[in-house]
Order: C-alpha cells, then sequence, then structure tokens
C-alpha cells in the first residue's frame, strides 16, 4: 500500500481539489492521510469526508509529516503539498520506479502553473537543480520506503530546509530515483511575493544553510521577506 501524507495549514481554498484528484488512487486502496497543522479556516472539517484520516499536529512541515508517517498503513510514503497535484497514475509510477531502479526513495519532476513567463524556467531549474544534487524540495513530492524512513532517521523537525535536510540523510544510502512525468504545483508563491525576489530569497537561503546557518533563524528570515 501506497500512503499519501499531505501537511497542510489554512488551505480551504485547495485543499477539496486537491482531495479529489487523489480519488482515483484512493479507490485503488491508497491512503490519504491530512495533517492539519492548525488552520483556522475550515481545513479540517472539509478535508474529513475526503481523506482516510485527518490528524491535528503542532505546526511545522516536519513535525506534521512526521506525524502522519507515525500513523501510516503504507509501506511507500510519499509527502504532497497541499496546492500540488500528481500525475495520472501516480501510485503505479512510484511502485513500479522503485521496483525497476532497486531503490529505495525518489522524487517527481515538477510543472509550476501560473501566469508569470518565468514559471516554466523556475520549474526547468528545480528539475535540473534536483538531478544535479540529488537532493529532493517539497515540492517534488518525496516518496520513501517505510524502511529507509524509519533508517534515515524520518524529516529532521527544523523550522525550515526540512526536505533538503531529510534528502541528505536518504543519500547515504542510495541516489533518488527520478520520475519524469511531471507534477503540477502551484505558481501562487512566486506570483504573489514576484518571482525574482522569490528565486533570489531561495538561493540566498540554502546557500545560508550550506554555510551552517540555523534553520531557525532562515525561517524568521524567510518569514520577514515575505511579508
Amino acid at each position: 500500500m501506497l500512503s499519501i501524507i499531505i501537511p497542510c495549514l489554512n488551505e480551504a481554498e485547495g485543499i477539496i481539489a486537491t482531495l479529489q484528484a487523489l480519488r482515483p488512487m484512493r479507490d485503488r486502496g491508497c491512503e490519504i492521510i491530512v495533517v492539519d497543522g492548525g488552520s483556522t479556516d475550515g481545513t479540517p472539517e472539509l478535508a474529513q469526508p475526503r481523506a482516510d484520516l485527518v490528524l491535528h499536529a503542532t505546526t511545522g512541515r516536519a513535525k506534521q509529516m512526521n506525524a502522519g508517517a507515525a500513523v501510516a498503513k503504507g509501506e511507500i510514503l510519499c509527502f504532497l503539498h497541499a496546492d500540488t497535484r500528481l500525475p495520472d497514475g501516480a501510485d503505479g509510477l512510484i511502485i513500479d520506479s522503485l521496483a525497476r531502479s532497486r531503490r529505495s526513495w525518489g522524487r517527481f519532476d515538477v510543472r509550476i502553473t501560473g501566469k508569470h513567463p518565468l514559471l516554466p524556467v523556475v520549474a526547468w531549474m528545480m528539475n535540473r537543480r534536483s538531478q544535479l544534487t540529488g537532493i529532493a524540495t517539497g515540492d517534488q513530492a518525496l516518496f520513501v520506503t517505510r524502511s529507509l524512513f524509519e533508517a534515515a532517521g524520518r524529516y529532521p523537525e527544523i523550522a525550515l530546509m526540512e526536505d533538503i535536510a531529510f534528502s541528505r540523510q536518504l543519500k547515504k544510502y542510495s541516489p533518488p530515483v527520478y520520475i519524469t512525468h511531471r507534477l503540477t504545483t502551484s505558481g501562487r508563491r512566486w506570483e504573489q511575493y514576484g518571482v525574482w525576489r522569490t528565486i533570489v530569497l531561495m538561493w540566498r537561503l540554502r546557500f545560508a544553510y550550506w554555510l551552517g546557518a540555523d534553520p531557525e533563524q532562515l525561517a524568521i528570515r524567510y518569514a520577514r521577506q515575505k511579508s
């Protein structure tokens, strides 16, 4: 069984569409778990009839994803952002790619929706960077076998860069498998705060993290520059 774990916070605007898109996979036996981090807009109530389980956890993607993984029944875990749509047949793609590659984790290529002409370039850069570094970001729907998830120590419960930190741990066991069928993620973050501004901000934060900056301080910088 494949378990899809969705951390969310105030995603009432899109959570129904996200879960409806997963209905075919749920009908095929995939488990859908929504982990809410303290929404005030009714997200859990909207998700309840459309998921197998809705949990409440401390705010923070890493904490929410770990909470979902702790109760998931699947032997493969897939972590999906609430504004991201998996390609058709993603469950089969994940299972087949892991079996063929004999690896235990991976991610999807990404396409970013939106009107800004630079968004396809951003998506290309994300995919290319991931191919070169073996690092998966949250937008790419990282998937991993339960045994490796536990062996790698689960998501480090840090305020920011948890996906990068976890990918580094996973790489110690094997390179990732890349699924080139593209998932679709919303470009709202880039368009709301400015595409160039967001690109520069994220590269600065990643570089600071690579140099050893405290994730708590990086999260503060991220929140401040978004406001």
